[in-house]
């Protein structure tokens, strides 16, 4: 329709730059990765390997054996285990709407005008390198958070001056977001670590999941934490009570989409957090986890907030009056408002 019509193609992607990488490679993926021959028996040929993937994509599994796998073969993303890939390219189900869907955008996204992206260039510099080479323009427009504070919470469920009361750098923040829901179990794992290592917490934790939750624990830890539908993220995050600074370590547990790509950036990249081993949560891996992150004396948790210092600088300065982002928004700007022909 671009090209039809004359107008400017501009495309926000929402995820970081190394799942776009990911998706822009699923060709190449899907033909390293042997899914057909681990699985069916057979070797790939210029014949019959559309008909093998035809058979691969309509499975659910995951191939044993891969995870140790490095993406090797793909630019930027050589260290990057293949089990960590975003579902819908080598895993999961690859004929649904969604992957099928992002399949066919990637291969036509080179196409756009510009593409721009919620990061600032100082970071996965070989990764952006990559992506440039790509696009016609690819513009890091962020952080968002720092470019444009979100305004203040017209609710905080009595959070905020909860959290006033409590020691710097002392609270757990607990949240899963409005689609993700922990099955039962690992409710149960993280009430009993949070009981256990008696660490002051503020768990967001939707009424429709509430039930799923101990009653027992609800009523124990009463006074040590608090336990609220909705919370105003955005200010809990910059809370003292929460972070030294906003020097916030993360602790992950992938649920679905690119967390398991997003979770291997933050633990083996960037350093400034956390995964649980196996992906999920148990009551010892909560309380290691919360052990590491919130007492100062542990030296991981040291170097993650040291980290975190690293790219902070650079993101603030990536948003100042002078900064990359800033630059970067501007050019937006122009290929937004100039008619086609006339941008430069």
């Amino acid at each position: 329709m671009s090209q039809e019509t004359g107008v400017s193609w501009v495309l926000l992607w929402a995820p970081g730059p190394c799942p776009l990488l990911a998706q822009l490679y699923t060709d190449l993926i899907r033909h390293h990765v042997s899914i057909a021959r681990d699985h069916l028996g057979f070797s790939f040929s210029s014949c019959n390997s559309m008909r093998i993937f035809k058979i691969t994509y309509s499975s659910n599994f995951a191939p044993p054996g891969s995870g140790n796998e490095r993406l090797s073969f793909v630019p930027g993303m050589s260290k990057i285990p293949v089990q960590d890939l975003p579902e819908g390219i080598v895993f999961g189900n690859l004929e649904s709407f969604f992957s099928t869907m992002l399949h066919q955008t990637s291969l036509v996204l080179p196409q756009a005008t510009a593409v721009f992206i919620n990061s600032f260039e100082e970071l996965d510099k070989t990764v952006r390198g990559e992506l440039n080479s790509k696009f016609h323009k690819f513009l890091s427009v962020g952080p968002f958070n720092l470019a444009s504070p979100p305004p203040p919470a017209q609710y905080d469920s009595g959070c905020l001056p909860w959290l006033d009361k409590q020691e710097p750098a002392s609270v757990a923040y607990i949240s899963f977001g409005s689609v993700a829901v922990p099955p039962k179990e690992e409710l149960v794992a993280i009430a009993e670590a949070l009981e256990g290592s008696g660490v002051p917490f503020l768990w967001s934790l939707r009424e429709n999941v509430r039930p799923n939750s101990p009653k027992a624990f609800l009523d124990k830890t009463e006074k040590s934490g608090k336990v609220v539908p909705r919370a105003p993220q955005a200010d809990i995050l910059y809370h003292r009570a929460i972070v030294v600074g906003t020097l916030c370590p993360v602790i992950c547990r992938p649920f679905f989409g690119d967390h398991k790509l997003n979770g291997w950036m933050i633990e083996d990249v960037w350093e400034i957090g956390i995964k649980f081993e196996g992906g999920v949560f148990t009551k010892g891996g909560m309380e290691r986890c919360l052990a590491m992150v919130l007492l100062l004396s542990q030296e991981k948790g040291k170097r993650m907030r040291a980290k975190i210092k690293l790219l902070e600088d650079p993101a603030t300065e990536a948003v100042g009056p002078t900064g990359s982002s800033t630059g970067n928004f501007r050019l937006l700007l122009d290929v937004i408002t100039r008619p086609r022909g006339l941008q430069k």
